[in-house]
């Protein structure tokens, strides 16, 4: 028996969890026409088969058909619900983990033009400002329906063999009515704490009545709404209380915030760049003063501080959701001592920004979260071992270089320059995102013990890479900004690269033309506001910084949201002058023909990256496939084998920005589905 505080059961009830570590209540946006199918199944299986005590779907299951979702949600108001969640428990209780669903009634966070066109429903009329819509005052009868749809739907888990349910009270219809800022009816529901709390306790009597006593029922509610004239923490100690006391409550899921708004969802959940576990000692009150089952997840992000959350009694079970996208095997990591393995989560929150934008969550770099049905988390030996070249050592080289390596092949990288890393290892130059450097220091490291021998300083050409002898090539070497715009005056402006790195300073008063919407324009408009100098951010586009989601968004305005920061929309940079000791930038746009103009002493742009392919193109006529990539084997994970040159010495491959400019996931994600299969 471990006495690591992480790996000891927790007795909850009746259910004895086998260690502390879930997987709190998330929906990665997986389900198929609204039911958790074999996608959804292998994502939590994958968890289940490394160890984990508790996983808890969804994030949240909708109860009724006036709840619409809004990033495709499942909907635990059908009936076909039961065995699609029944095949999920089933299979991960076959590990030993146990399965628990979140249900909600989204309220107002919702749109009346989604799902079936409903109107949104709230105790006020309040509109919320994530998605905008005006909410219908609810009724008697809709609080009596509603009711009826969570009895329903909870029944329905428990037919399923689920252990338990967690009903959503944190920017949901279940808080609406417990905020004085969401709550504006008459008693019998509104007025008073006791009266703005009586419609969750009778969707908690009536969920009983319906489940037994035995089955496990949660609450995961905002403790603090952190919002003047909202829920205070005050509010949230008696609220604690009170769910406790009900006699219908299992255990609390304590949060604190709200998420009405893109800043407050970012408080909520943390991304990079912000302080690790911010509510963990205020949950760890909760617990010492209420005296019941506690969880919390929250930039819980790596192991030490789960340890220390258990340890130290703030919370009976911690939630690791988003290092669990990052590495689904972490409990067995640590269960087999190899905690120093374990892939890292960089806080990107490239998975939820994804979701509230309507995509599937994806992790940053691990590409085959939310694949499991067609990637793989442990990748296959191969039959035949190949000497594979890979060139360039940022996120797309270096994963191939693992994956080759996993697969038993003798691996070289060729880098030209002196450290691995790439693009990411420019945007890690800012403080904030400096975590980003995990996407490149684990694969190095991975590398290292796979024996993978890395070259730096090597400028490849092609006939130094045939010395080599190699089976394959693949070409990673990544892009480089676009320097030929605009076309009138592009000797005149600097790049983003520039300022990011250090080799030109900001001046005094700076337009910064964005035409690529990504974070390079952003990060360096922050190093020129923070030098005091007055900027102004540039872009052709209706939104600024459109590549750049809601929940990453928030901290580059937290930043810039200064008097000497101008943002400026849906104009386009025509041309830059010199005049005198002043530049000249001529202002178009693409809706009418202007020619407005800025004086300014320094221009910085974005227009985006151009693939560095010239070893590629050289080493074509060498190769047996002619850089050729047969798209339906690659997408149905077969082996390339494509001929067009029988005299040919090696395949040939390029990855990543090498081919056109995309993102960091996106050249991740290339290498995995090639290599895993070369």
């Amino acid at each position: 028996m471990s006495n690591d505080p992480l790996l000891q059961p927790y007795q909850l009830k009746n259910l004895t969890l086998k260690n502390r570590i879930m997987m709190t209540s998330h929906e990665p946006a997986y389900p198929e026409d609204g039911m958790p199918k074999e996608l959804y199944r292998e994502y939590h299986v994958e968890r289940a088969k490394a160890g984990l005590g508790l996983t808890m779907t969804a994030g949240s299951a909708s109860v009724a058909n006036d709840s619409a979702p809004v990033f495709n949600n499942i909907l635990a108001y059908k009936d076909e619900v039961v065995p699609w969640m029944r095949e999920l428990t089933d299979a991960c209780h076959e590990h030993g983990t146990a399965v628990m669903i979140q249900l909600t009634h989204l309220g107002r966070r919702t749109r009346w033009d989604k799902g079936d066109w409903l109107p949104v429903l709230s105790p006020s009329h309040n509109r919320e400002a994530s998605h905008r819509a005006f909410p219908k005052q609810i009724e008697d009868w809709d609080i009596e329906r509603v009711i009826e749809d969570y009895a329903d739907a909870a029944e329905r888990m428990h037919a399923a063999g689920l252990d338990g349910i967690e009903l959503q009270a944190y920017g949901h219809l279940m808080d609406q009515f417990w905020s004085p800022l969401t709550n504006t009816l008459d008693e019998p529901y509104g007025g008073n704490l006791d009266n703005r709390l009586r419609f969750t306790f009778e969707v908690l009597s009536a969920i009983r009545k319906r489940v037994g006593e035995d089955f496990i029922v949660g609450v995961r509610y905002t403790a603090d709404e952190m919002l003047a004239g909202g829920l205070t923490a005050h509010d949230g100690m008696e609220i604690s209380r009170r769910l406790k006391d009900s006699g219908h409550v299992d255990f609390l899921n304590v949060v604190r915030g709200h998420i009405d708004t893109d800043p407050g969802l970012t408080d909520v959940i943390p991304i990079q760049g912000m302080p690790s576990a911010p509510h963990l000692d205020f949950v760890g009150e909760i617990r010492r003063e209420v005296d019941f089952p506690t969880f919390h997840a929250a930039k819980i992000e790596d192991v030490a501080t789960a340890r220390h959350a258990i340890a130290e009694g703030k919370v009976d079970m911690v939630g690791l959701t988003r290092p669990h996208m990052a590495d689904p095997h972490i409990v067995s990591k640590i269960q087999q001592g190899r905690e120093e393995e374990i892939r890292p989560c960089v806080g990107a929150n490239y998975c939820l920004d994804r979701i509230y934008q309507g995509g599937e969550a994806y992790c940053i770099h691990n590409a085959a979260t939310g694949r499991e049905t067609t990637m793989p988390h442990t990748i296959p030996e191969a039959a035949e071992k190949r000497r594979t070249v890979i060139i360039g050592a940022g996120p797309a080289g270096l994963e191939a270089a693992r994956v080759a390596g996993e697969r038993g092949h003798e691996v070289v990288v060729l880098e030209a320059g002196t450290d691995a890393g790439g693009q990411v290892r420019l945007t890690a130059q800012s403080k904030r995102r400096r975590d980003m450097m995990g996407i490149i220091d684990w694969r190095l490291q991975q590398c290292e013990q796979l024996g993978v021998e890395i070259r730096y300083n090597v400028m490849a050409e092609a006939e130094e890479v045939m010395q080599e002898k190699p089976d394959a090539v693949i070409v990673a070497t990544g892009g480089y900004p676009r320097d030929d715009q605009p076309e009138v005056g592009h000797d005149l402006v600097v790049n983003t690269w520039d300022l990011l790195d250090g080799h030109v300073a900001p001046g005094s008063n700076v337009l910064v033309f964005d035409d690529a919407g990504d974070h390079p324009a952003l990060q360096a408009a922050e190093i020129i506001a923070d030098s005091g100098a007055q900027v102004e951010i540039m872009t052709p586009d209706r939104t600024f910084s459109a590549e750049i989601m809601a929940m990453n968004l928030t901290p580059y305005m937290r930043s810039l949201q200064r008097p000497n920061v101008t943002f400026t929309p849906t104009y386009r940079l025509k041309s830059v002058q010199r005049d005198g000791g002043e530049l000249v930038a001529k202002i178009t746009s693409d809706y009418l023909d202007l020619d407005y103009e800025r004086r300014v002493d320094q221009v910085v742009v974005d227009y985006g990256i151009t693939p560095m392919a010239d070893v590629y193109f050289e080493l074509k006529p060498h190769s047996r496939n002619g850089g050729e990539v047969n798209y339906d084997d690659l997408i149905d994970g077969k082996p390339q084998e494509v001929i067009r040159n029988p005299d040919g010495e090696f395949q040939l491959f390029r990855i990543g920005d090498a081919v056109e400019s995309r993102n960091t996931h996106a050249a991740i994600y290339d290498a995995l589905r090639l290599v895993k299969d070369l």
